[in-house]
């Protein structure tokens, strides 16, 4: 994980809801950041974050674009508000102590591309496993009732494509991948990131946190299956 900063593509997707105002009070950066550091807290007792791992970002404002985003090397165990960075369309810090993940540029990519209040990356035993072992490409998530918590499915038939990426340490490579990943597969709610983890999205955090429960709970039963008996 380096330390780089950068931008992606805007593809317009429908307007984020919910942490987009184009002026940013104080108020507004707090709400968030509190909010974020409640979601890591919560995520690393569900054991998705363990150690430093995971990030978590929000649109604070979209003209000007500006996140809160987690500062690197954080347990999350004990995340606070105070712990949060606002930074700019170029990754730049502008309020807050300590580095922006390595990982701020996919942040950027995410939400340009698909227009999303909030981007959420976790670090879980089971996605982790799955990124190595199905597939070469990706994972096909099709008949579970659980799909229809992913924002715009109606029913357990919709058939949800998890593309699987290569890992690298260089940021501005596999950012380009994740933005070209993003473009070929526009109705994808997430991408897991190959011995990595998962990356998931939302119009705002509430959406967001149940797409990583979704998806979560998908890699934990399909994980679960592959030592599970055979039904007769």
């Amino acid at each position: 994980m380096g330390d780089k900063n950068g931008v992606g593509h805007r593809r317009p997707r429908g307007r984020a809801s919910g942490n987009t105002s184009k002026n940013s009070p104080g108020a507004g950066f707090g709400r968030l950041a509190g909010e974020l550091a409640a979601t890591g807290r919560d995520f690393y007792a569900r054991g998705w974050v363990q150690g430093t791992s995971g990030n978590f970002s929000a649109v604070l404002s979209q003209e000007p674009l500006r996140l809160v985003l987690t500062a690197t090397g954080l347990d999350k165990r004990t995340l606070v508000p105070e712990q949060f960075l606002e930074i700019d369309a170029a990754g730049n810090v502008l309020r807050g102590t300590g580095r922006p993940s390595s990982e701020t540029r996919i942040h950027l990519a995410i939400v340009r591309e698909r227009n999303a209040g909030a981007v959420l990356h976790t670090h879980s035993i089971w996605n982790t496993i799955l990124s190595e072992a199905r597939g070469a490409d990706g994972i096909a998530l099709e008949g579970y009732e659980m799909l229809k918590g992913l924002d715009g499915v109606r029913t357990h038939e919709h058939s949800e494509w998890l593309p699987i990426l290569e890992n690298s340490q260089d940021m501005a490579a596999l950012t380009k991948t994740v933005e070209a990943a993003l473009r070929q597969y526009p109705a994808a709610h997430g991408l897991l990131l190959r011995r990595h983890g998962l990356y998931t999205w939302g119009r705002n955090l509430a959406e967001a946190r149940r797409h990583v429960e979704i998806f979560e709970f998908l890699m934990e039963v399909l994980g679960r299956q592959q030592n599970a008996p055979s039904a007769r």
